[in-house]
């Protein structure tokens, strides 16, 4: 099973970047969004930026990864 977790761009530098969701910021490779922007929305898995998100998709997943880590 896969798990990506949305985070929001922070810093670019290239073709890395700084995401951040909770309070938690992590390194993320950008090889594959095109165009990014600080301010971004991005999905990740494994430290890759798989796709860009809306806002709106992303605080929808936020909150479902919250509601279950709350139920464990």
């Amino acid at each position: 099973m896969c798990l990506a977790v949305p985070l929001r761009l922070m810093e670019i530098h290239n073709k890395e970047g700084i995401a951040e969701a909770g309070g938690i910021r992590r390194s993320v490779r950008l090889d594959f969004i095109r165009n990014p922007q600080v301010g971004d929305y991005v999905l990740v898995h494994a430290g890759f930026a798989m796709e860009r998100l809306s806002e709106e998709q992303a605080l929808q997943n936020l909150q479902a990864l919250q509601e279950v880590a709350n139920a464990l």
